[in-house]
């Protein structure tokens, strides 16, 4: 008797919760419970909705490159260090892993391939996983700082790489359809009259799910290239539209539940036996080699060695286009079924030995910072500059409610005030308006070295994540910080949590809203002459009273 897909469902969903949730616990990515989810429920038999979990999966990895798309600088993919620094790490990578494979080969572990076939494993595994490295940076607010820049460069070239491997792999020639792809630009106009006319609900969703699933990834497919990429560059179209920050935040929660599909899968697609495992285990070893290259060619390109290390660590993982690689083997003859499960493994054993080191990656730079400086360059790169700056008062994300205290302090405090952030674009913005504000990681141990932080006497964190808020603050700990700092949370565990690490002031935005709202509502009514001497003679009876 087949099991009901209702249960079917409920078991995936309570596997990934329960696994996630320990993960989390364990002060672990929940996603590294995802994937034991995955491998666990395979082992239970529960396979039955493993075609619908690639179907979500494939819709995550689809919106995932459409929201890189909104926030991708086209100009950062020609920079020598992307496109050079890709080509020569594939390169090696290929030659280096897949000698590694057929050394393993020749052993029993392993059936004999020919050098060619272990090659190509080598191939597959000389990429490094988008949707790991992108959700390992989002989750640090890291994508718009130098090394996320560079590392989601890095990440598309290589999914440049891949589309044409897969065109000739296939031996299957483009439509001849591909050259009225233009039109999409063309069409660019219409996108962004549909985002204006979208408003802000669900019905703004519903037109990114559009632009991304359909008028994307659907007319490339249609003729014949990867829908992924399709995606991407409608993303990279319509990321100039006003609107496109608050669409990508309006995907973010679609995007976040179908990548849960994504780990579950890769679990569920096939279970290892003991060679495999041991296999894999030694390949997974081999992401330190992937991790210390990125490292090394991120320096010869004349990065500080910081920017280098942040780079590298999360690019240092196996990918899943090693599974298209495989799959595309199997179904060509070339490979037997058993690497499909191994290059599951190995990039499920990536993820989990990349996950705890991108975690404490300051950590690991504040120990060997050192021994990281001996492979920097004098000569450094443009956009690695150290900053040196002299200010009272520093405001740190210049966002809205950072550009909000920078104009009000500017009016008030009779000091110097600076304003600080990572995103460069954002930087120039407000340079453009006329405001003080600086580009800077203020995440980066070298960057407080310069500034020396003695000097400023107030600082405050207007950073929208809690976990930048949270290395800001140790990071101006270790560098010995005195002066007044405050910082913005979103909720009371995270207000908790910065009180607790000896913030002098923390705001809560939302519980605070209200208040914030009611004060600014009572300004604007004392302004009006109708209604000010009714809200002052209402203030002195209360005053009367409570006296």
């Amino acid at each position: 008797m087949e099991t009901p897909l209702w249960l079917v469902d409920g078991a995936w969903i309570s596997f990934a919760f329960l696994c996630g949730f320990v993960a989390r616990f364990c002060k672990l990515p929940p996603l590294i419970g995802f994937l034991a989810a995955g491998f666990l429920l395979n082992g239970l038999g529960i396979r039955q909705a493993g075609e619908a979990l690639q179907e979500l999966a494939d819709l995550g990895v689809t919106l995932l490159l459409f929201t890189i798309g909104l926030k991708l600088d086209v100009k950062s993919l020609f920079r020598r260090e992307v496109w050079l620094g890709t080509s020569l790490h594939m390169m090696i990578s290929t030659v280096v892993l897949g000698g590694v494979v057929f050394l393993l080969t020749l052993t029993p572990l392993l059936g004999h391939v020919p050098l060619s076939t272990a090659l190509l494993i080598g191939f597959a595994l000389s990429f490094s996983s988008t949707v790991f490295a992108i959700k390992v940076l989002e989750e640090k607010g890291e994508l718009n700082a130098l090394h996320g820049v560079t590392a989601m460069g890095i990440l598309v070239m290589q999914d440049i790489i891949a589309v044409v491997y897969l065109t000739v792999s296939a031996g299957k020639i483009p439509s001849l359809w591909v050259f009225a792809l233009p039109v999409l630009f063309l069409l660019r106009p219409l996108f962004f009259k549909l985002l204006e006319l979208s408003d802000h609900g669900e019905l703004l969703t519903l037109c990114g799910l559009f632009l991304a699933i359909v008028a994307g990834a659907g007319s490339f497919e249609l003729v014949g290239l990867k829908p992924d990429l399709g995606a991407l560059l409608m993303g990279i179209m319509i990321g100039s539209h006003p609107k496109s920050t608050e669409l990508g935040y309006t995907l973010m929660g679609f995007k976040n539940l179908f990548l849960v599909a994504f780990f579950l899968s890769i679990g569920l697609s096939g279970l290892p036996d003991m060679k495999i495992l041991l296999c894999s285990a030694l390949l997974c070893l081999l992401v330190f080699f992937k991790g210390w290259l990125f490292f090394r060619l991120t320096s010869l390109f004349n990065f500080r060695s910081r920017t280098a290390l942040f780079t590298a660590v999360p690019l240092a993982n196996y990918s899943e286009f090693g599974l298209i690689v495989a799959a595309v083997g199997v179904k060509g003859g070339w490979l037997d079924s058993s690497w499909l499960i191994l290059i599951a493994l190995c990039l499920s054993f990536s993820f989990i030995v990349g996950a705890p080191v991108n975690s404490s990656v300051y950590e690991i730079y504040s120990r060997f910072r050192d021994r990281f400086k001996r492979y920097e360059h004098p000569v450094r790169h443009p956009s690695d500059q150290p900053i040196e700056l002299e200010t009272d008062l520093l405001i740190i994300g210049m966002g809205r409610i950072g550009t909000g205290m920078y104009e009000t302090a500017r009016n008030t405090y009779n000091r110097k005030v600076i304003g600080l952030d990572n995103n460069k674009d954002t930087v120039r913005e407000h340079q453009d308006a006329g405001r003080d504000v600086v580009f800077g990681d203020v995440t980066d141990m070298d960057f407080w070295d310069k500034i020396k932080p003695e000097q400023v006497n107030f600082i405050t964190l207007c950073m929208p994540l809690h976990e930048a808020n949270v290395i800001a603050v140790e990071q101006l700990q270790a560098a010995g910080y005195k002066g007044f700092l405050a910082a913005t949370a979103q909720f009371e565990d995270q207000e908790k949590e910065l009180q607790d690490m000896g913030v002098h002031a923390v705001y809560n935005i939302y519980a605070n809203m209200g208040a914030a709202y009611a004060a600014y509502a009572r300004n604007a009514c004392s302004q009006l002459p109708q209604f000010a001497e009714y809200l002052s003679e209402k203030e002195k009876n209360t005053a009367k009273s409570n006296s």
